[in-house]
């Protein structure tokens, strides 16, 4: 209790309210919540409190085994959720260390090695250990999953499975996640055992107090538009998100040349390259940090003002998670989305999880062709669909005709319709074709047969030389 006082907590988040009474009486759990609701703290807080009794202060390895195993999806997440543990753990002689890729794992061994009882890891980095034995998990009695959407999407399940498969069968798992798509249902019913489940929102909800605009621009200018954005509005602390690795070096290059201090964050990077860009970020030094989805996972930016979509996510799941870096803690944070044409179907998608249309706000000089404005500004549905206009039309006119009041004909149809009226016989021509209606006459196909058989024998003399030829067999006649 001193240490959550310490940190200036003063009273728990709903997710907390509910999720830790259940983690503390040993339940099985399946607990979602927007991001920035302190779900780290709705799990790290009753282990540490539950394994108080068993502190030993004795400097010997074998006294400190692992009993909790948190697994999460990123090097920045894993880091996040170890810093909690130390955090609020501070006063307890309980020991907490972090594994992940991208860093040397000498320095993890000879932590492991001292004994820890909490383990922070991503999936990859803890199966390299296990495959150097330098970690053990026969006392693990919690199992923590973390941001599991995630971990499912980046494909980390054959992993994840490996590491249950070493761990006691008799344990409690907690599964922790933004959103819960049917996927993690599925496998929670086959981890969890008899799990209460907890759900402090809306499923896959966007956060109220995160307020939600787009820019309809042509795919082309986006970059401009970007620029445009963050130099006139002032903008000094802005997480942009990219689709790919490459995309965000890309971005980060032209901003700069744009004089706007940018730098990138990604999977390419080494830990060392990514803790500086976003310790860069944090101090003020940079004001934009382009970023991909997995890069984003746990990244903590105390106050960030304003997330831009600079490209719109395909999965309407990652639209919560990005936004999910602003307006945290109960602040107020800004979404903006650069959308073109060719985003429209993920928009949709998007607006149809979170059940809020997202306002549109053109800025001039950037909005793409008139033709597909009203797409993108929710203008009237036959606006959209100009190349369906054809179709549309020849119903509307179709009906008249084949209702047949001709005294109606002159109103609705001139002389640029006669082409249509003309062709409505045609299409009841095949029906009355004699071919089809005239009777079976069995008399009448066998009389050619005589006059062409002679034919297909002289074919056959012409080809037996040139094969024979070939084979170096009869005499030319």
């Amino acid at each position: 209790m001193q240490a959550v006082a310490d940190l200036g907590y003063e009273k728990p988040t709903p997710i907390q309210e509910q999720a830790i009474p259940l983690v503390l009486a040993g339940r099985d759990l399946m607990a979602g919540a927007q991001t920035g609701t302190g779900k780290t703290a709705a799990f790290a807080l009753p282990i540490l409190q539950g394994f108080a009794p068993q502190a030993s202060t004795s400097t010997s390895p074998a006294r400190h085994p692992v009993r909790a195993l948190v697994l999460t999806p990123t090097r920045e997440l894993a880091v996040q959720v170890y810093e909690s543990f130390r955090d609020y753990g501070k006063h307890l002689p309980l020991r907490s260390t972090v594994v992940y890729g991208g860093v040397d794992m000498n320095a993890q061994i000879a932590e492991l090695r001292r004994g820890v009882e909490v383990l922070v890891a991503t999936p990859g980095r803890l199966l390299d250990h296990v495959q150097n034995k330098t970690v053990m998990f026969n006392q693990v009695s919690v199992l923590v999953l973390d941001e599991a959407d995630r971990m499912l999407d980046m494909g980390f399940m054959p992993d994840i499975k490996r590491i249950i498969a070493l761990l006691p069968a008799k344990r409690q798992n907690l599964l922790f996640s933004a959103t819960f798509p049917d996927e993690i249902r599925n496998l929670a019913r086959a981890l969890l055992h008899n799990p209460a489940e907890v759900q402090v929102a809306a499923r896959n909800a966007a956060a109220d107090s995160v307020t939600h605009v787009l820019h309809p621009v042509a795919r082309e200018k986006k970059r401009e538009l970007l620029a445009y954005l963050i130099q006139t509005r002032g903008l000094k602390q802005v997480l942009v998100f990219c689709g790919t690795r490459i995309g965000a070096n890309r971005l980060a290059h032209q901003l700069r040349k744009d004089h706007i201090h940018a730098d990138a964050i990604h999977g390419d990077k080494t830990q060392a390259e990514r803790e500086l860009a976003l310790q860069d970020f944090k101090g003020g030094k940079t004001s934009v940090l382009v970023a991909t989805d997995v890069a984003s996972r746990g990244l903590d930016i105390e106050g960030l003002p304003q997330v831009i979509n600079f490209d719109v996510p395909h999965s309407p799941e990652d639209y919560v998670h990005r936004i999910g870096r602003t307006g945290r803690a109960g602040l107020t944070g800004e979404a903006i989305s650069l959308v073109a044409p060719e985003d429209m179907e993920a928009l949709a998608a998007i607006e149809k999880l979170i059940k809020k249309r997202i306002e549109r706000v053109l800025v001039a000089g950037f909005q793409p062709s008139p033709g597909t404005v009203a797409t993108l500004m929710g203008g009237e549905a036959r606006h959209p669909n100009r190349h369906e206009g054809g179709k549309n039309a020849n119903p509307r006119h179709e009906g008249p005709r084949h209702e047949g009041p001709r005294h109606e004909g002159p109103r609705h149809e001139g002389p640029r319709h006669e082409g249509p009226r003309r062709e409505a016989p045609r299409r009841g021509k095949p029906a009355a074709d004699p071919i089809f209606s005239k009777p079976y006459e069995p008399g009448q196909a066998p009389t050619p047969a005589p006059a062409q058989s002679p034919k297909p024998a002289a074919q056959g003399k012409r080809k037996q030389p040139q094969v024979a030829a070939l084979l170096g067999g009869l005499k030319r006649a």
